[in-house]
């Protein structure tokens, strides 16, 4: 059976894998094109800056200008859940990006090399795996001050042990494979060894994991911004326009909910996004998990 056809029998035995991939590739298509679903206004300056309708604190419900309606400050749902899909995009994929290439390379001299470089290594990850991420990216970002660029390299720091810590248990279990030790009797380079033969049996899981962990760090990074701890007020970012609807989850005794839309439209946005990315990581791990039978 074809790599090809081996990829689509796996999705075609779990439905829920294909809405994954269908709910990302919605949210691309909505990035890519943001300027044209939500237009910034003539003379926008920043097309990542929320353009607002006055000053008003009460929020507007949806209207012909205002599809989703207002936030608190008046600004504009609807072109801050679109072009947020861009910074939700940024941060996941620059986080788990420089995460994977860090834990990738920590990891594999651990592994592979083992001695005072693995106990050095180890023993520096173990202090990090010491804090939750999210307590420990609010600390880092208190630190370096409130911006879109701290949320990310604090959520890097905070993120890469559990990397480096899961493809080096992965490397020790496959070093001492035969075809390792002939490798090594061959005269292969340790870089050769650790590209050729190693990593490439030992980072599905890895790469598994990345997938699933985009959601998460969009997750994380929209928590920040909610304690407003990310962006500046304005900002197209799905956790910040969460905290403009703090003071709106219940409206006005008689109607509850009459501000419903603050809260429930960049909340579903975040909800759909990591949903998605949690499907698209049930495939990859169907579709690269080498313990299935490809025959």
């Amino acid at each position: 059976m074809t790599s090809l056809r081996f990829m689509l029998y796996q999705l075609r035995r779990n439905p829920l894998s294909i809405i994954g991939i269908v709910i990302i590739l919605t949210f691309i298509i909505i990035a890519i094109f943001a300027p044209i679903i939500a237009p910034p206004p003539e003379g926008h300056i920043d097309p990542y800056m929320i353009p607002r309708d006055g000053y008003s604190p009460i929020p507007k419900p949806p209207n012909e200008e205002h599809l989703f309606g207002t936030t608190e400050g008046q600004y504009d749902i609807f072109y801050g859940v679109i072009w947020g899909t861009r910074s939700a995009f940024r941060v996941g994929l620059i986080v788990i990006g420089v995460v994977l290439v860090v834990g990738i390379v920590l990891g594999s001299l651990a592994g592979y090399f083992g001695g005072i470089i693995d106990e050095i290594i180890m023993r520096i990850t173990d202090i990090f795996l010491a804090f939750p991420i999210l307590i420990l990216a609010m600390a880092i970002t208190v630190a370096l001050g409130p911006s879109p660029d701290n949320v990310i390299i604090a959520l890097i720091i905070a993120s890469w042990p559990s990397y480096a810590r899961l493809i080096r248990g992965d490397i020790l279990a496959v070093r001492e494979e035969d075809y390792v030790e002939a490798a090594r009797g061959m005269g292969g380079s340790h870089l050769r060894i650790i590209t050729r033969h190693i990593l490439p049996n030992s980072i599905y899981p890895t790469l598994v994991m990345a997938s699933l962990d985009i959601g998460a760090v969009v997750l994380y990074a929209a928590a920040l911004s909610f304690l407003g701890l990310g962006a500046q007020p304005g900002y197209v970012d799905w956790g910040q326009m969460i905290s403009f609807s703090r003071n709106w989850i219940v409206g006005p005794p008689g109607n509850p909910l009459a501000y419903w839309y603050t809260v429930t439209i960049p909340g579903l946005f975040i909800l759909l996004f990591v949903l998605g990315w949690n499907l698209l990581g049930d495939a990859f791990r169907d579709i690269l998990d080498p313990r299935l039978s490809r025959k």
